[in-house]
């Protein structure tokens, strides 16, 4: 038995909500890939601990995997 008691009123919203819910879900999934540049990020770091400033650029691009970079300096 439940504990509380689900009037007409609150079961109409549960669904409605349900069914907009799960419409957004697949509006979602019919959304484009983006095309990512080869080049991804530019890193420029300035170092003055030498008494004159000193950049150095990382140049960073895209790789088959998410989670990585290749790195050129």
């Amino acid at each position: 038995l439940p504990m509380y008691r689900q009037t007409n009123k609150a079961s109409k919203n549960y669904r409605k909500s349900y069914t907009n819910r799960k419409f957004a879900i697949e509006q979602e999934s019919f959304v484009e890939p983006q095309n990512i540049p080869e080049l991804r990020r530019i890193i420029e770091i300035t170092d003055y601990d030498s008494g004159e400033p000193i950049t150095h650029k990382l140049e960073l691009y895209k790789t088959d995997r998410i989670d990585c970079y290749k790195v050129l300096v």
